[in-house]
């Protein structure tokens, strides 16, 4: 056998490179099955796949799957350890940046939230998902104001950012700025018309205009649309309320209650469906 080896420029190989050989085998499943358990919603092995991975490789690929896995598995502090380690690694990459706004946002950590899009602005000031990520930070720290101010500046980088207009109608309203939330509701219903979010911002737009007549036909539509949908029965209660259709606006108050049981802890004496600041 040595000959034919020789004869055929073969060599033995030596015990380090057997090693080698058969942790780089491992490796490479180990990171095969990790991403696979990951496609599959095999978190928990997944989990178990990557860490053992980087165990035997500090790879930056392993800590982004690492990471996915992790918030995925709703472990967001863990998913968000990886993405620092990202970050650190690639200081440029803003998708990394407005990866850890959004975990964040999850988390309601919102100074963590804040240093990330602070981090991703400086690298594109003029990028609208990490203005809207920014603008989000600011409701969740309770400043409409600025909030306003950096959804509009949202809609004006990217006119087609639906979700801004949302959240700016949703803001100007519990601001008590109805014609501002009007605004925002209309073009909504002419670009996302039945879209469950739109039908409920319009429905409690025209709560606030004093129109429950018209505001109950909305968020009938988002019933018939989801049966499920809590805020429209809430709000159609209201509505039906004001309209003096008592045995209407209690059915709806008991599709509320059969759905969420802790529902009655906001809900005033008049159903309010203004929702909480």
């Amino acid at each position: 056998m040595g000959f034919l080896k020789t004869l055929f420029g073969g060599k033995d190989e030596s015990p380090e490179e057997k090693r080698k050989r058969d942790e780089a085998r491992q490796l490479d499943m180990l990171k095969t099955d990790g991403i696979r358990a990951i496609h599959i919603g095999k978190y928990d092995y997944a989990i178990k796949c990557l860490t053992k991975a980087l165990e035997m490789s500090d790879e930056l690929e392993l800590h982004d799957y690492l990471s996915q896995a992790y918030i995925q598995n709703d472990q967001l502090r863990e998913g968000f350890g990886q993405l620092q380690l990202l970050a650190a690694a690639q200081p440029e990459n803003i998708q990394i940046f407005t990866t850890m706004a959004k975990v964040a946002y999850m988390m309601e950590d919102y100074q963590a939230m804040s240093d990330a899009c602070e981090k991703a602005t400086l690298l594109d000031k003029d990028n609208a998902e990490v203005m809207f990520l920014y603008a989000r930070c600011s409701l969740g720290q309770g400043d409409k104001v600025n909030a306003v101010a950096m959804l509009t500046k949202t809609i004006l980088l990217d006119e087609n950012f639906h979700a801004a207009y949302l959240d700016r109608g949703d803001t100007l309203l519990k601001m008590g700025d109805i014609e501002g939330a009007s605004e925002d509701a209309d073009h909504l219903m002419t670009v996302a018309d039945g879209a469950e979010d739109v039908l409920l911002l319009k429905g409690r737009v025209l709560l606030a205009q004093n129109k429950p007549s018209e505001a109950a036909d909305i968020f009938t539509r988002a019933i018939e649309n989801n049966p499920f949908c809590t805020a429209a029965y809430r709000g159609r209660g209201t509505a039906r309320l004001t309209l003096g259709d008592k045995e209407g606006a209690e059915s709806d108050m008991r599709q509320v209650l059969e759905q969420d049981p802790h529902a009655l802890d906001d809900i005033n004496g008049h159903f309010s469906a203004q929702g909480k600041d």
